[in-house]
């Protein structure tokens, strides 16, 4: 799926953007050479046409060579999704063009809201009344990636101060208003341009609303944000379990059932997640999708264990070129990623204690 300059760049700077932002500014550029923010998009709307499916391979080829760039991608296609999801046609005109060429980054800044549609916490941004059917905002997004520094337009969900119903808005980074921090100093990924926005006194109108109403626009777009955020364990899983596979060699015969069993379980676990996306059925059904992600959380961790297994002692060697230690570090994102394993396994007990008590 990828042409191979775009594997080879993405093979010779993996550990950089692991490790730093040098090279972090390339990534847009690089992955919409190719055309991968139009995956998934119709020729109508100036994509590339195909599936829901199809992005969320593409985003599992990415992953396969680095999890960062992978993880940039995700953001600048959720929020391609919202727009396309959006009634608000204008804004979708305003955007879209400049998102799919990699020319703005588009950054989601929903975990907060997904937080919210779970129960687990409140809107950290409130909207009171400005002049005319202007809001002022003021809160803060703790989180958010693909902010790029002088050039993003992030997802924010809003509560309001009069009562009404919260909403979701695009904002860009030029609105006075809005404070980037630096980036976030975290163990890895750290090519993502992952930071936190202060907002203080932001004005928004409707040109900026991507939808009037969060209560309604979360759940339908919760699939496409934790669908396509799942091609970053799908394409790590895979990486690691071919890199076990080809150091399974003489003296560990023994790890080629695991190996066989992991393998037999991702292919399974991938072809659930096409078959949702393709059929809907994680509108109505989001415990379905909840259970997938915790099972690919799994997966994705047994298969670095695998990899550890089959590498032996050179993978605790930082001399040695492979991948492990990165893939290591990658692999300890997946159970923290909104919505996180822990906020899953709270929100399906919960389901479940619901329907025991009915």
């Amino acid at each position: 799926m990828l042409a191979e300059p775009l594997r080879q760049w993405l093979d010779a700077h993996a550990e950089s953007l692991d490790a730093d932002g040098a090279h972090a500014h390339e990534v847009l550029s690089r992955l919409a050479g190719q055309g991968l923010f139009g995956v998934g998009v119709s020729a109508a709307e100036g994509g590339q046409g195909g599936t829901p499916g199809d992005a969320l391979e593409a985003i599992a080829a990415v992953a396969g060579h680095s999890l960062a760039a992978a993880f940039v991608f995700w953001a600048q296609r959720a929020f391609i999704e919202y727009l396309l999801q959006s009634p608000n046609a204008a804004l979708r005109r305003r955007w879209l063009p400049d998102l799919l060429q990699g020319r703005r980054a588009g950054a989601t800044g929903l975990s907060n809201a997904m937080k919210y549609l779970g129960g687990i916490e409140a809107l950290q941004v409130q909207a009171r009344p400005g002049e005319g059917d202007a809001l002022r905002l003021s809160g803060r997004v703790p989180w958010a990636t693909n902010l790029l520094p002088g050039g993003f337009v992030v997802a924010v969900a809003i509560a309001r101060t009069d009562g009404g119903q919260p909403l979701v808005a695009a904002l860009p980074c030029e609105a006075a208003g809005m404070a980037r921090s630096a980036d976030l100093d975290l163990i890895a990924l750290r090519g993502s341009h992952t930071a936190a926005l202060s907002i203080d006194g932001l004005e928004m109108g409707p040109a900026d609303l991507i939808h009037a109403d969060a209560n309604q626009f979360l759940p339908r777009v919760r699939p496409a944000f934790m669908g396509l955020q799942l091609g970053l364990c799908i394409g790590l899983a895979r990486a690691s379990l071919a890199a076990a596979s080809a150091r399974a060699g003489a003296g560990r015969d023994v790890l080629a059932g695991p190996l066989q069993q992991q393998r037999h379980a991702l292919e399974l676990a991938t072809a659930t997640l096409h078959a949702g996306l393709a059929d809907g059925r994680f509108l109505d059904r989001p415990q379905a999708l909840f259970r997938l992600r915790l099972q690919l959380n799994d997966i994705v961790q047994q298969s670095l264990q695998l990899e550890l297994h089959a590498s032996g002692g050179r993978a605790y060697h930082r001399d040695q070129p492979l991948g492990f230690a990165r893939r290591w570090r990658e692999a300890a994102f997946i159970p923290i990623v909104t919505p996180s394993v822990t906020q899953l396994q709270g929100a399906l007990a919960g389901a479940a204690l619901a329907t025991t008590s009915s």
